[in-house]
């Protein structure tokens, strides 16, 4: 009976609290209306926004909310909205992506490891099974994930309201996410195996491989989030 009477409390403090936030969002939205049909300049409404002590970038966002437009009254900006066909391209887009690099780095250490074998390891029958499952995978995933950024890509061309979509942003930045944490174990593993002096061909070649397939996604979909800054 407690515990239950603890966990209502929590959700209800919980649910206060996001009823709060969305109060606050509306009242902020509300004001700048108010402010420009008054007359008043975004330079002026974000001054006096800030000296209230609301953050630049909940200003930012509001003002954004409706459009610079000669028009008496402000204009709300179209506004992006969730859709289950939108999560579900998203999600086969990036999960194509993952499988498609992760086998492509399989791949490359298989061929790195046949052109450098270890005497030590017999692995050649357990290689050509991996070789032969990331090639199928490759096969397979990437042409997928260049088909669906194509037409993701015409979608958010002809409609840039879209790429302010949140299921698109959080991916985006999930995979910014795991491409920093792979280039940064990437480098400690290189900067451990120098100070213990175990550096081979092999192991260096494998460092670079790892290093160029996570700088390419994190420089591709860093420069992708400025884009929609810039359209912003």
């Amino acid at each position: 009976m407690v515990a239950h009477k603890l966990r209502w409390r929590v959700d209800g403090d919980i649910q206060g609290e996001g009823a709060v936030m969305a109060a606050g969002a509306r009242d902020l939205e509300s004001f700048v209306r108010d402010a420009l049909t008054r007359g008043c300049t975004r330079e002026q409404t974000a001054v006096a926004l800030a000296q209230a002590g609301w953050a630049p970038e909940q200003v930012k966002d509001a003002l954004s909310a409706f459009a610079e437009v000669d028009f008496p009254v402000p204009v709300p900006r179209p506004r992006p909205y969730l859709s289950a066909r939108e999560a579900f391209l998203y999600l086969v887009l990036f999960t194509t992506l993952y499988l498609s690099a992760y086998h492509l780095g399989s791949l490359l250490f298989d061929l790195v490891n046949r052109a450098f074998p270890d005497p030590a390891m017999l692995y050649l029958s357990r290689q050509g099974d991996s070789m032969r499952w990331s090639v199928a995978t490759i096969v397979i995933a990437f042409p997928v994930f260049l088909w669906l950024s194509v037409r993701i890509g015409r979608e958010l061309a002809d409609q840039p309201v879209k790429r302010q979509s949140a299921v698109r942003r959080w991916l985006t930045y999930l995979t910014l996410f795991v491409s920093a944490v792979t280039l940064i174990i990437d480098l400690i593993t290189l900067v451990d195996s120098m100070l213990g002096g175990e550096l081979t061909v092999r192991f260096i070649l494998k460092v670079v491989i790892v290093a160029l397939i996570a700088g390419t996604a994190f420089g591709y979909y860093l420069r992708d989030l400025r884009q929609d800054e810039v359209a912003a």
